[in-house]
């Protein structure tokens, strides 16, 4: 049996891991309330974004402009959405098994959004867009319009011929899943629903319309899927720092019991040396 200073080193060690996971725990629950409003500000916002774009989509010519163009797919470039650190649980590697699931025998380039994504695609070899987006936590609104134009430039130039946004969607406090957004280029299977496209009169024209609100449309869906990631991310840290908290107080008082049997025999074994020196000297 280990003595009583080990017990009560290891007691220390623990109590003292035990107060960061609990203060991590804490900060995710406060930024993960704010996290779920701003959800509930943007989801019906891209929601019908998305929804208003596949009906124009569905009522639009290929030929009227360069987003809705057809052919081959040579090359996808993929936003992907992932943390800045770890202790989340599974929240990044089950992203990045969900991107490699994806791509497999793609050529693909990739722009990441969060520490963590850099640094997996840096080691893999892929092609790195930009790394200037590499904090999601610091991303805004206008950062999403930077990294659409970009992209939305990059497409029409031809540098790849399909852009999608993979993220985690926020389902539940103790659910998030990998989820993929097609983004370009837009035709009638984006449908969200898959029911016959509504009547949708277009001014000036559709393609002079794509042609003008598809870089604001992008970077609206982007900012959506960053808030989604970035609520996930917050859920999982919370999930697990509570279950490292409450296995430190599991290990903590099983020390203690250790412990106090430790004493207990060294108190026993105190007792039975003075009375065995007692009887000695009689």
């Amino acid at each position: 049996m280990a003595s009583m200073k080990e017990i009560n080193l290891r007691i220390r060690s623990i109590s003292g891991t035990r107060q960061i996971t609990k203060a991590m725990e804490l900060v995710a629950i406060s930024k993960l309330t704010k996290a779920r409003e701003r959800i509930d500000r943007t989801r019906p916002f891209y929601t019908e974004l998305y929804s208003a774009l596949s009906d124009v989509s569905a009522a639009v010519s290929p030929l009227d402009t360069g987003f809705c163009r057809t052919g081959e797919v040579k090359k996808t470039c993929v936003v992907a959405i992932a943390g800045d650190r770890g202790l989340a649980g599974g929240y990044n590697n089950n992203l990045f098994k969900y991107v490699a699931s994806e791509l497999e025998g793609k050529n693909a380039v990739i722009l990441p959004v969060g520490k963590r994504s850099l640094e997996h695609f840096e080691r893999r070899g892929y092609e790195i867009i930009t790394d200037e987006f590499a904090s999601v936590e610091d991303i805004d609104v206008g950062d999403c319009y930077e990294i659409s134009r970009l992209l939305c430039r990059m497409f029409l130039s031809g540098d790849f011929d399909e852009l999608t946004v993979i993220y985690t969607n926020f389902v539940s406090m103790l659910g998030q899943e990998p989820a993929k957004l097609k983004l370009l280029p837009l035709d009638k299977e984006l449908l969200s629903d898959g029911s016959a496209p509504r009547f949708t009169l277009v001014e000036p024209g559709a393609g002079a319309v794509f042609n003008s609100i598809i870089p604001d449309a992008v970077a609206g869906l982007i900012w959506g899927a960053v808030c989604e990631s970035f609520a996930s991310e917050l859920a999982s840290r919370r999930t697990a720092m509570e279950s490292a908290t409450s296995n430190a107080d599991d290990i903590i008082a099983d020390l203690k019991l250790k412990y106090n049997k430790a004493r207990k025999s060294s108190i026993t074994q105190q007792i039975t040396e003075i009375v065995s020196g007692a009887q000695a000297e009689q």
